[in-house]
């Protein structure tokens, strides 16, 4: 059985900046990552994408993200970023390692891999969303894709597509489709964009201020593809229809993620929602495991590269203690 003090679930945003905060506190730490390289969930995003930020709002703790010649950074200037900041801070991290599930074991727990074992005083699960895609069980005769399976328009190209979503996803989706395919993006409700100046420094800082997030400023931010197709008229979104998903080629639903969190369930900690319930980012009912970078509810934007460091040094600062 190997041992760290610290054992990081996930190497992505997350857990680089739980351990660049573990390596200053001179803490002993591992990262284990199940990806076969680095960036997390960045490599596997659609090919235009574009970040809500510049590049030095775009920032982990210790070191800017470098300027990107078109000011919002691509998903690849993402992944660039993250090799390099692993790099840079030599972070300790074991690749391709599977956790499987995450035990108590005396005075410490155990994450056990599809390869070893270890034993932690502390874990930090930071396993992100990405790899639990939320899928509506529509039985349809249609190509159905998600969010997390979507890479490029040319696939599609002359195809009836029906792009389902009122979020950010659904809207750089569907205008990336606009020239290439027929088509038609569903929304529940009228899309809600935000004001064109709100980017993702903004929306970290007003979630930082208010305890009730950033919901009621809208759902989409106006990154310069949505706007620009918006802004041509093109770009309209029209009520959920059976009928008109039935008769597509493809649908593809951006329907959001749900935390990845299944190697906790040894621990009998999830509510009937499927949440741990977190004091900071403390488990309630387990003080030893840590959640980081799931989104609101487990620090304010921390899902997003700006918004992970805070909470990353925070949730350090209670391990140190």
């Amino acid at each position: 059985m190997l041992s760290s003090d610290v054992v990081v679930i996930g190497g992505g945003q997350a857990g680089l900046s739980a351990a660049y905060y573990l390596r200053r506190a001179g803490i002993g730490h591992v990262v284990l990552d199940a990806q076969p390289s680095p960036g997390g969930a960045w490599p596997h995003m659609w090919n235009s994408l574009r970040l809500f930020s510049i590049a030095r709002h775009s920032s982990l703790p210790g070191w800017p993200m470098p300027p990107h010649q078109d000011g919002y950074p691509t998903a690849q200037h993402a992944v660039d970023y993250l090799t390099a900041y692993e790099k840079r801070y030599d972070v300790p991290v074991r690749r391709p390692v599977q956790v499987t599930a995450v035990s108590r074991h005396d005075d410490g727990l155990l994450v056990h891999t599809d390869t070893e074992t270890w034993s932690a005083k502390h874990v930090i699960s930071a396993t992100g969303t990405w790899w639990r895609p939320f899928r509506p069980l529509m039985d349809l005769p249609v190509r159905q894709l998600h969010t997390a399976d979507y890479r490029d328009p040319i696939e599609f190209a002359g195809h009836n597509v029906v792009v389902v979503g009122g979020g950010n996803s659904g809207a750089q989706i569907a205008a990336d489709l606009l020239p290439h395919t027929e088509l038609t993006w569903m929304t529940r409700r009228p899309p809600r964009y935000m004001p064109d100046e709100i980017d993702g420094k903004a929306l970290f800082d007003i979630a930082s201020r208010r305890a009730e997030g950033v919901g009621e400023l809208g759902d989409i931010v106006a990154v310069p593809s949505v706007r620009e197709a918006r802004d041509s008229g093109l770009l309209t979104a029209t009520p959920m229809n059976t009928r008109t998903l039935a008769d597509a080629d493809v649908v593809i639903w951006c329907t959001g993620f749900r935390p990845s969190l299944g190697h906790l369930a040894p621990l009998r900690l999830r509510d009937s929602e499927g949440r741990v319930a977190v004091d900071g980012t403390s488990a309630v009912e387990e003080p030893r495991l840590h959640l980081l970078g799931y989104g609101s509810w487990t620090g304010p934007a921390s899902a997003t590269l700006i918004g992970v460091g805070p909470t990353a040094k925070a949730t350090i600062a209670k391990i140190a203690r």
